[in-house]
């Protein structure tokens, strides 16, 4: 059996500039990176713009079990599934992160034979947009401490610092340090710390920004500090925007490569959807509805977290109305939450199926409360048994949702093309798309809903500190913006150990921050980590680069 990195270095790509052609996209519109992928010029949305939009569909998941539900996979094999039945789909996925793809997790290129290529390239350097949002991150932090010890004409308080810097790797010695030691040319002591590079501000901005102008103005909204008189401290304060936008003038830019069966994809962005709003960003969905009939997206991690604020945050945002939800489902993943171990998951178990179906009824009852048709993939692997693919189609039948069994990592697009015919049917049923609440509503009713129509949570906790962050962030316009809850992504609840669809249980809201830039308040459930460390056996140690110059190992 091949490896997806042998699958994938043995594809036969088409030239970037004949995959644009087949959007319609001329050679002039785009900014090639080498001959597989490119930047789409600001041309492409002038050129576009009148041009009527597509159905938009949103593949999410349950929540994720260490055995992988295969979420990119399926997205990326329907998309190439639409174009076997004969209708022009363009695929919109979110680009990897280098912690992942070094740590455990891996890449976000797919799988099997639904990938995206050149997949080595897509899950390290790629156009370098991850770069360019960590320099411009740490280059706002770098002003920041600059014109503290320049002076500090703004009276920034340094004990009050919001803003972090960040690294696109796994580092856990970066969490929590103390800089600026050294002496007094170096700056003043303080505790500072790093985050991720995906789970920055900086991205999420990126993600959510109409055009380089909406991005300047959402990176001059960043937050960056309190005054000593207890009053805030904006990016734009500290003169830091500027150069930001400029740092970003070619990242704010969608990147355009192709699947194995040269599918047109925009990869663009990818925040995490247990930390941030987990979409790929607002440009690379709204050119490929423009040119595409049908626009495949995805959300990060389980439908609680990704879909709940794709549909909540970033339609809100950018105008946007899901003609369909594919919801991504394995057999192995309802045995885990019936309590099979991981080791165990290859053996037929139909009481522990059974238990564990619940935690897809959640889903597929939580997705039907915003009014869009719902197509369940039953992503097929290969020690599933007929029983137990019987059982999850009867069970999908007494929820009301369409479903179909897929084989994309098997089979490539003809393995998703049941998927396709339903999600084409789904798309033209009646469809009354709304926001699960009103920005309206006070802050802490939103952060209930959530709580109770999502999560399934009897009440909400409030720490005494959390409401007074809470209480100082609505002081400043949070009252009007959308929340992002931060939360374990293993579970409905903020508990990674309750699996399934856990009962009588309360969510804490341990912290909160405002990401005045991205829009949206930030509430955090429980424990979550923003920076990631190794594992005792990382991805990285099976990296590496043959005699002929290959890379090996990458998946």
């Amino acid at each position: 059996m091949l490896t997806d990195i042998e699958i994938a270095q043995a594809a036969k790509m088409k030239k970037i500039t004949e995959i644009a052609e087949q959007i319609g996209i001329s050679a002039d519109d785009i900014e090639p990176y080498g001959h597989y992928k490119a930047k789409l010029s600001e041309n492409v949305f002038d050129k576009l713009k009148d041009k009527q939009d597509g159905k938009l569909i949103l593949v999410t998941a349950v929540n994720p079990t260490p055995a992988g539900e295969g979420k990119t996979t399926v997205s990326i094999g329907l998309g190439q599934a639409m174009n076997k039945i004969g209708k022009n789909a363009v695929v919109a996925l979110r680009e990897p992160s280098l912690g992942p793809v070094f740590g455990i997790k891996g890449g976000a290129a797919g799988g099997g034979y639904s990938q995206v290529v050149p997949m080595e390239d897509i899950n390290l350097h790629f156009t370098g947009d991850m770069h360019a949002i960590t320099s411009a991150n740490n280059l706002m932090c770098a002003m920041l401490d600059n014109h503290i010890q320049q002076g500090n004409e703004q009276n920034i308080d340094q004990r009050q610092v919001l803003v972090k810097r960040c690294l696109d790797m796994n580092d856990r010695a970066l969490r929590n340090i103390v800089c600026s030691l050294g002496g007094r040319l170096n700056g003043i002591p303080r505790e500072d710390h790093f985050c991720i590079t995906v789970a920055s501000e900086v991205m999420a901005i990126l993600c959510l920004a109409d055009d380089v102008f909406d991005l300047k103005r959402r990176l001059g909204n960043i937050l960056v500090a309190y005054r000593y008189d207890g009053t805030p401290v904006y990016c734009r304060d500290i003169k830091a925007d500027g150069a930001m936008t400029v740092l970003l003038k070619d990242a704010v830019k969608p990147n355009l490569v192709q699947t194995l069966e040269n599918t047109p994809v925009i990869m663009h962005g990818g925040p995490f959807a247990n930390i941030a709003h987990g979409c790929n960003s607002v440009r690379a969905t709204k050119i490929a509805l423009k040119l595409g009939d049908y626009a495949i997206t995805e959300a990060g991690f389980g439908s609680d977290l990704g879909a709940e604020k794709f549909l909540d945050i970033k339609c809100r945002f950018a105008k946007l109305r899901p003609s369909c939800i594919v919801l991504v489902a394995t057999v192995r993943s309802m045995k885990y939450n019936g309590g099979v171990t991981k080791d165990e998951l290859t053996k037929e178990n139909l009481d522990a199926l059974k238990r564990g179906s619940v935690n897809l009824g959640a889903h597929i009852e939580n997705l039907k409360k915003y009014g869009v048709p719902v197509v369940v993939a039953i992503n097929h692997f290969k020690k599933d048994t007929a029983s137990e693919i019987d059982y999850v189609e009867k069970f999908c039948r007494e929820k009301g949702a369409e479903f179909a069994v897929t084989k994309c990592f098997a089979e490539g697009g003809a393995g998703g093309t049941e998927l396709a015919e339903k999600v084409v049917e789904a798309c033209e049923k009646e469809n009354n798309f709304h926001h699960l609440y009103d920005l309206d509503m006070p802050v802490y009713d939103k952060i209930r809903t959530i709580a109770k129509e999502i999560y399934g949570a009897d009440g909400v906790h409030f720490p005494k500190e959390t409401r007074a962050a809470i209480d100082g962030f609505v002081k400043l316009g949070a009252d009007k913006m959308p929340v992002c809850i931060a939360k374990t992504q293993y579970s409905l609840s903020d508990n990674p150990k309750l699996l399934g669809r856990p009962e009588n249980f309360k969510i804490t809201i341990t912290a909160a921050n405002l990401s005045n830039g991205a829009g949206f308040l930030v509430c955090q459930a429980g424990n979550i980590m923003t920076m990631p460390g190794l594992s005792k056996s990382p991805a990285a140690y099976n990296i590496d680069i043959d005699e002929n110059g290959n890379t090996v190992g990458l998946f």
